[in-house]
């Protein structure tokens, strides 16, 4: 659910009104009062794919039609999707046209059937297209893949986004979605900030999708100030000045507070950021105020210390002693960062979630620590993001820290959103 926090997120800073319809861990459906600008996708780290609404299917006929591979449910599903707007984006396509399908579903009996439900309703699109003096080819997924569906650097590379030619099946559990991806993610851009800034470290950094994630989890826009007091190379900090923020960084290592300078100033270069406001301290966090100033930021989003690298999952009381030995760092640094922040300033910090041999999650104990100095949790979902039929979004409205963990991965975060 991180994705959907920090949408919720970015679009609550920006008074962007809208309503979650239906949330799964495949997609989301949401509606917005006024068109969604496409170029949003730019400023998200957790979203692939934005598609807009063209018509809704009962998703119990979608299972007639191809689990009991009922042939009128089939003619069915056919009409509706070519009767709607959209085949309109492709109709108007001036050459031979590729278009492509993908289906999201998180219903397991429907899940192997993607790859036929995505044959089916290619070649449906196809037949339509050549009645209306269209010829097209259609782009599939082949038996290699797990799901029925074109990734973004495909769409970005076959420049489906034009004439609007991927179509997105979302199959829900009562209902199923159909839409036109109208914009991807741009993984070459995240890429380019990542590899070829001047200075990496490459053990130790932060993939910059999941930076901008937890920069705008914390509500950072244009005429905020936003620190990071583990900066590293700048990771964090690239991604907030990205949104026009002014940013400040620390850390300990000299040569990380220079190569930070150098990577932000290549940024402001390559993106041609006017008026970037940027500096790098180096300094130790315990000193953090007097090094910053008091009251002087509107947001701290920093990853602290995860802990070793683990080439194994580690044994529950090794895991145990991993956090006991960070937990000083994490306990003084909310401490100071408490100290920094203006009043009703946010802080984002990651802790490390260890993942255990008997899989169970080994956390850093911080609330007692939070209540002492003053932080409150924002709870990444509240009641007035859904509309009233959403199902069962009531299982999300206690959800008081976000998890990040690959499933190869030892070690994870655990994101913490709080509030001075």
């Amino acid at each position: 659910m991180l994705s959907l926090a920090e949408l919720a997120t970015y679009f609550q800073a920006r008074h962007i009104q809208f309503k979650i319809e239906y949330f799964s861990t495949e997609f989301f459906t949401l509606t917005f009062e006024s068109p969604l600008d496409i170029h949003t996708i730019e400023n998200l780290g957790g979203t692939i794919k934005i598609a807009q609404l063209k018509t809704t299917l009962p998703s119990k006929t979608l299972k007639v039609a191809f689990l009991e591979k009922n042939k009128p449910a089939q003619k069915q599903i056919t009409q509706i999707i070519t009767r709607s707007d959209a085949l309109e984006g492709m109709a108007r396509a001036s050459d031979k046209l590729l278009f492509g399908i993908s289906i999201y579903t998180s219903d397991n009996a429907i899940k192997p059937l993607g790859g036929r439900i995505q044959r089916f309703i290619g070649s449906a699109i196809k037949s339509e297209l050549l009645i209306r003096g269209k010829k097209s080819s259609f782009m599939g997924t082949g038996p290699d893949r797990s799901e029925a569906q074109l990734s973004h650097v495909e769409v970005l590379k076959k420049n489906l986004i034009e004439n609007h030619a991927e179509i997105l099946l979302c199959i829900g559990k009562t209902q199923t979605w159909v839409a036109n991806t109208i914009a991807v993610h741009n993984p070459f851009e995240f890429q380019k900030r990542d590899i070829y800034k001047p200075n990496q470290r490459a053990i130790f950094g932060m993939p910059p999708r999941l930076a901008r994630m937890m920069v705008n989890l914390s509500a950072c826009m244009q005429g905020k100030t936003l620190l990071d007091a583990f900066c590293g190379v700048g990771t964090i900090l690239q991604e907030a000045l990205l949104e026009q923020a002014a940013v400040v960084g620390l850390d300990v290592n000299s040569w990380c507070v220079k190569a930070a300078e150098e990577n932000l100033e290549w940024l402001t270069d390559e993106y041609g950021i006017q008026g970037a406001e940027f500096r790098v301290l180096q300094g130790n966090v315990e000193r953090l105020a007097e090094k910053v100033g008091l009251e002087s930021v509107d947001c701290v989003v920093s990853e602290p210390d995860l802990g070793p690298a683990l080439r194994e999952s580690p044994t529950g009381p090794y895991a145990q002693r991993i956090i006991e030995k960070l937990e000083p760092l994490f306990l003084g640094f909310i401490e100071e960062a408490y100290r920094v922040l203006k009043p009703n300033g946010r802080l984002v910090v990651a802790t490390p979630f260890i993942r255990t041999r008997s899989r169970e999650a080994v956390t850093m104990p911080i609330d007692e620590k939070l209540r002492g100095v003053g932080f409150k949790r924002v709870y990444a979902f509240t009641d007035d993001m859904f509309s009233s039929e959403t199902p069962e979004h009531g299982r999300l409205m206690g959800t008081a820290s976000l998890v990040e963990i690959d499933e190869r991965h030892k070690i994870g975060r655990e994101i913490h959103i709080l509030q001075k």
